[in-house]
């Protein structure tokens, strides 16, 4: 397919700079822009997001924020969810549930060998076979192997240090202050919702543009 691959970053409910970005980056009608998930909660208005994410994304990928909203919905079990979810669960119409429910874990680009993920993934195991509850949460790799929260271990290494490809993986939910570029892995969170930026890579060149946050909106 022509066209460009527009990669982008946890959004966050942050909708202005999610508007910026995309005025920077003017996607064509043969691009493909695909946001790696975490579209919603904390910053000021997820519903927005997910309106500009209809009717500007090819592909929205399913983050751990989404999956514990909808998790929530399916149970009614308040233990899915943390505060600030509450003031999203008031924003979001049916046609956003609907949005949500239609995520997918990840995007192959075959003729680059790249793949997307909103978290990314056990580098001991075969990546297509991963399930949602990993593949959207993971940070670090315990010493047991299993994926951790830094909390859980701090010390442990983030699953990029041991991720080897191929594919090439481009990832967020790790917020960092810059990109982090390793030779088999890109990750692009860059902390839009903390007062960072919101980051797009662009395919096949892998480059980089970024908006700066307008205000921080979240503290972790």
């Amino acid at each position: 397919m022509k066209g460009r691959i527009i990669a982008i970053g946890d959004i966050h409910g942050c909708h202005r700079e999610f508007a910026d970005l995309l005025e920077k980056l003017r996607p064509g009608k043969h691009d493909r822009v695909i946001l790696l998930g975490d579209l919603v909660n904390r910053g000021p208005d997820s519903a927005k997001v997910i309106a500009l994410a209809r009717e500007h994304a090819w592909m929205s990928l399913l983050g751990n924020h989404e999956l514990r909203l909808m998790n929530y919905r399916k149970t009614g079990d308040p233990t899915h969810l943390k505060r600030s979810d509450y003031d999203t669960l008031k924003q979001l119409s049916d046609k956003d549930w609907a949005y949500m429910n239609a995520m997918p874990l990840t995007f192959h680009d075959a003729l680059h060998n790249v793949v997307l993920v909103h978290g990314g993934f056990l580098p001991s195991q075969p990546w297509r076979r991963q399930p949602a509850r990993v593949v959207t949460r993971i940070q670090v790799v315990g010493k047991d192997g299993a994926p951790k929260k830094r909390s859980e271990e701090p010390t442990a290494p983030h699953w990029s240090e041991l991720w080897n490809g191929p594919p090439f993986a481009i990832y967020g939910h790790t917020p960092r202050p810059e990109v982090s570029r390793l030779k088999w892995s890109l990750g692009i969170d860059t902390g839009c919702v903390l007062g960072g930026y919101l980051t797009a890579c662009v395919l096949p060149e892998r480059r980089i543009v970024q908006v700066r946050a307008r205000e921080k909106y979240y503290s972790a």
